[in-house]
């Protein structure tokens, strides 16, 4: 009796204990896309082990999985997102050894291989240990949480993306049909804005064309709710006091993928959205209308950080409510040039026979290196975020800058590296603009950056 008393007291303490942890500090490193083609492991750079070791002390780690783990049993899709992403299934351990411990699956490269592709990604990523969420083999599946114990805290991880081709996007199961494997969605509606006489002009070219009435000469492309917008083409048109962009995000997908959040945030301490966007608003830096208003939505069921990614370059931090949302941090690994086989469809893009390979490939697609990707150093500039919460609460930002080697050969570049000095300067100086308009201050602190909380 007396050992069982003692045994249910040694309990009482661990319990008691863990309950603690509520009020220590807990560290998450966050970052963007990972697009990961060779090893991490090999290199020693004392930049690059700085890095990793600031993964590792972190109390959890993500970052967004944007290739596809296989062994090319599956055959491509007849639409990508843009290159066909696969890696050698290996590198999942790579991530893991990196220190990673949650990564999002959501993105335009979801689909590249299809459903089989998807499946054996799952397959790699769970056999090295890492959590995933933002992809299943139905609806319900790709929009729900999925969570990472530690010895702190319980954390929950949702995953979308706004950008996709249509075919990637998970289904649900009705009328006994199975359901579509595939990605968590977000979809997103789009209104183009004219001055009056612009928006005259082009429906009077509609109706002289006749794209108004249907076969049996049934209106269409109009509608009695909205008498100063039409439908041509599958755009919808608005008057407006200048030439504009509105989107809005779809009110179905918001409203379900916030029940996902309010069910994780009773679940767990904290619960991270992440999403792959790269709707813009005119420059690339600058997040579509619908992201914001999506991920204040998200912030508001119960959200404590948001993660963007997408865009390959760094967005604006904006805070809300006390939480921040992180519009894009960029790119953490950039490997898309090293990639082992393309399908015939990237070579017929650009003329290319059948003796060309991925190296004629790149050249051809980026003009040497004089177009594209490796010509914008923005895309090789990212950083690290750190975020510190403490009792619910978010007590610390901090902005770590890293380069994937703009102007490296195609090799080399695309694996990060802490950045230093007048680059580290570059970095942070480009994302205190962008967080401007937010309302947001960074603290440049010897090259790293400290968001000045409200």
């Amino acid at each position: 009796m007396k050992k069982i008393i003692l045994f249910l007291f040694a309990l009482s303490c661990t319990a008691q204990a863990q309950h603690q942890q509520a009020d220590i500090d807990f560290t998450m490193a966050l970052t963007g896309d990972t697009i990961i083609t060779r090893p991490l492991s090999p290199y020693t750079e004392p930049e690059f082990l700085e890095m990793i070791e600031l993964i590792r002390n972190a109390d959890m780690a993500f970052t967004n999985l944007e290739v596809l783990f296989h062994d090319y049993e599956p055959f491509p899709a007849a639409v990508s997102g843009g290159t066909w992403m696969r890696a050698d299934p290996k590198l999942a351990k790579e991530l893991s050894w990196a220190g990673f411990d949650m990564v999002s699956r959501a993105n335009n490269h979801t689909g590249d291989y299809g459903v089989l592709g998807q499946q054996l990604t799952t397959k790699y990523v769970k056999e090295a240990g890492l959590i995933d969420a933002g992809a299943g083999e139905s609806l319900a599946e790709a929009r729900e949480a999925r969570f990472l114990e530690t010895g702190k805290a319980r954390v929950a991880l949702i995953s979308v993306s706004s950008t996709f081709a249509s075919h990637m996007a998970a289904g649900r199961s009705r009328d006994n049909a199975p359901p579509r494997p595939g990605l968590n969605p977000l979809r997103y509606s789009r209104t183009y804005m004219l001055p009056e006489d612009q928006w005259n002009n082009l429906r009077e070219t509609g109706e002289s064309l006749g794209l108004f009435v249907n076969q049996d000469g049934e209106p269409r492309g109009t509608s009695e709710d909205r008498p100063d917008a039409f439908n041509l083409y599958g755009r919808w048109f608005e008057k407006g006091e200048e030439a504009g962009v509105r989107t809005e995000p779809n009110k179905k997908d918001m409203e379900e993928i916030n029940a996902v959040i309010r069910n994780a945030k009773a679940l767990a301490d904290y619960v991270i959205v992440t999403s792959h966007s790269h709707e813009q608003k005119g420059p690339r830096e600058i997040p579509a209308d619908f992201i914001g208003k999506f991920a204040r939505a998200t912030i508001d069921a119960g959200a404590d950080v948001f993660v963007g990614h997408g865009p390959h370059v760094l967005r604006g931090i904006e805070l809300y409510k006390g939480k921040a949302i992180m519009y894009s941090l960029g790119d953490f690994m950039f490997q898309n040039e090293t990639l082992l086989r393309l399908p015939a469809d990237n070579y017929d893009r650009y003329g290319l026979d059948d003796n060309a390979h991925v190296a004629d490939f790149n050249d051809r697609r980026y003009d040497g290196g004089a177009s594209g990707f490796p010509a914008l150093p923005e895309i090789w500039e990212a950083v690290i975020a750190i975020p510190t919460f403490n009792s619910g609460e978010m007590t610390q930002l901090v902005l770590h800058p890293i380069t994937l080697g703009h102007g490296l050969p195609e090799q080399v570049r695309g694996r990060p590296l802490m950045a230093k000095g007048e680059l580290a300067d570059k970095i942070l100086n480009d994302l205190i603009v962008r967080s401007q308009p937010y309302g947001v201050e960074i603290e440049n602190r010897g090259g790293v950056g400290y968001v000045k909380l409200n």
